[in-house]
């Protein structure tokens, strides 16, 4: 058992059963009017809209989320989910979207409308149930903690764009945080 200042501390407990499998980061900008949807995907997706502002819908979750410059939130579940400037515009496949590249690994802060993010798979017997516990959107909204998840999205694109040695390793280390970032925030909830 792990403690904490003579504590138990059981989600480290959990944690310690999963491993993150594969993961990657990067970005988009955007000048004008967008509207673009996700599938169905495995793992964990985290965004930090960094300038602009968006909605985000989510299959099954009846309300759309405004994200405005700052926001962060993380996609436990896999389910599909649309990112729009306006919810009237008819969606863009993903693949399309990537095809037509307009989606990029290389910073465009300063457009209409960036936002970063990474995504990351987790293995091992009880990651399932510890993501269908989590709600299908953590939207974080305490400014320490977006910072924190900022940073960590920030240091997972450069250590995939610019691997060095430990590159991996790192990544890694940072997927962790965001989920134990997201994890505290759920459990305090």
């Amino acid at each position: 058992m792990n403690k904490v200042e003579g504590l138990m501390d059981p989600l480290s407990d959990v944690l310690s059963l999963l491993k993150p499998q594969s993961y990657g980061a990067g970005g988009f900008a955007v000048d004008g009017e967008l509207s673009v949807q996700w599938p169905k995907h495995p793992g964990i997706k985290c965004y930090a809209v960094l300038s602009g502002q968006c909605w985000l819908t989510v299959e099954g979750v009846p309300e759309p989320v405004l994200l405005k410059a700052g926001d962060c939130f993380l996609l436990p579940r896999g389910l599909p989910f649309r990112l729009a400037t306006d919810l009237s515009l008819t969606p863009m496949d993903f693949h399309t979207f990537l095809a037509e590249r307009k989606f990029e690994s290389s910073g465009r802060e300063g457009r209409e409308w960036y936002i970063v993010g990474g995504y990351f798979v987790l293995t091992g017997s009880h990651a399932e149930i510890l993501l269908k516990a989590l709600p299908p959107i953590v939207h974080i909204r305490k400014e320490s903690d977006k910072a924190t998840m900022r940073w960590s999205l920030e240091r997972m694109k450069e250590e995939v764009r610019n691997p060095q040695p430990g590159s991996s390793l790192i990544a890694q280390q940072l997927a962790y945080m965001m989920l134990v970032q997201a994890l505290r925030l759920h459990l305090a909830d």
